[in-house]
């Protein structure tokens, strides 16, 4: 399996110099993007989003362990809001419009990050999260998520990847404690036919824990729909026919990093981080995937630049190998 091995970690505790060929890696570009925006949306609309201080803060979390340079200013609103899980019920963006367990996994999603980068270091906090995430799964092991579409989108993530972000946060928090709510998501991820490529790529996500022979059939399935669903140009959409995006393409790249590493799951995560650079804007960040494509959304545009940040990070070269000197 591809190995996630950080070069540098946390370099904004210690500061960093770096030269232009590290600003203008795509990463580092993103991580300005989504510095910028993560506390703008706060600061101007006296809430916190799934959009900013979900996806794209969980983009920076990771993006400081990988060793990019994260102004601590960036992350300060975020990590003070999600150290109180108590008070995810009032964002500030409360509403007919705001689907608050939708809200709980990916502030929870976002919490995990956090904790596993250092940024917080009190893990009852993630516990507490873990408690009231369990009391939103269904009996039948899914997170339910209000308007949801069938292949889900970045902002709003689908049935299979809200029970999966859901499912790794309850993990994170107490794996003995969380068994019972852990399982129903195992039996119920396991039991859905895998028709799509977000299908494909939840399934590998899901199936990485799991030793074979277990699930061995549908990660074969799901690797090669995968193989199938690539476009010529690197990408994937939502289906295996559908023309690539951002957000389909980042997903892929996830799983396929919890896939062994042969020359065929190479070559296909190459051409997808080549797509994602080839559509990366100027600003560092990615157009915004929407269900149905072509749509405006500014929340969807935050989390498709999230998605798009972290599947770069995991399939990318160490930041140590671009020349960065790190300083005290």
């Amino acid at each position: 399996m591809f190995t996630y091995s950080p070069a540098i970690p946390l370099l904004l505790m210690v500061g960093v110099t770096v030269g232009p060929a590290v600003r203008s890696l795509p990463e580092a570009r993103a991580v300005a993007f989504l510095s910028a925006e993560v506390p703008r949306w706060s600061r101007e609309n006296h809430c916190f989003s799934c959009h900013n201080n979900g996806d794209a803060a969980r983009a920076l979390y990771q993006a400081s362990r990988a060793g990019y340079r994260v102004a601590q200013a960036a992350l300060t609103d975020t990590t003070h809001w999600l150290s109180r899980p108590a008070d995810w019920k009032h964002n500030g963006g409360e509403g007919p419009q705001s689907d608050q367990r939708l809200a709980r996994v990916a502030f929870a999603a976002t919490l995990e990050s956090a904790i596993a980068t250092q940024w917080i270091k009190d893990r009852s906090v993630l516990a507490r999260a873990a408690d009231r995430l369990a009391l939103d799964q269904d009996a039948s092991g899914f997170w339910p998520i209000e308007g949801e579409n069938t292949t889900g989108s970045p902002a709003t993530y689908g049935r299979r990847l809200a029970t999966l972000l859901a499912r790794q946060a309850l993990i994170s928090a107490d794996p003995r404690r969380f068994r019972a709510a852990i399982d129903r998501a195992d039996v119920w991820l396991s039991s859905q036919e895998i028709l799509t490529v977000t299908d494909a790529s939840v399934c590998l996500m899901a199936s990485a824990a799991v030793q074979p022979p277990a699930g061995t059939a549908r990660r074969k399935h799901s690797l090669e729909l995968l193989r199938r669903g690539q476009s010529d140009d690197g990408g994937w959409g939502p289906l295996a026919a559908s023309p690539p995006e951002p957000f389909d393409t980042a997903l892929a790249l996830l799983a396929l990093t919890n896939c062994e590493e042969s020359p065929e799951v190479k070559s296909m995560v190459t051409s997808g981080r080549a797509f994602l650079l080839a559509q990366q804007q100027q600003d560092g960040s990615w157009i915004e995937t929407t269900r149905p494509p072509g749509n405006v959304s500014y929340a969807q545009r935050i989390s498709t630049t999230g998605w798009a940040t972290l599947a770069l990070l995991a399939t990318g070269r160490p930041l140590a190998r671009h020349g960065a000197d790190p300083k005290r």
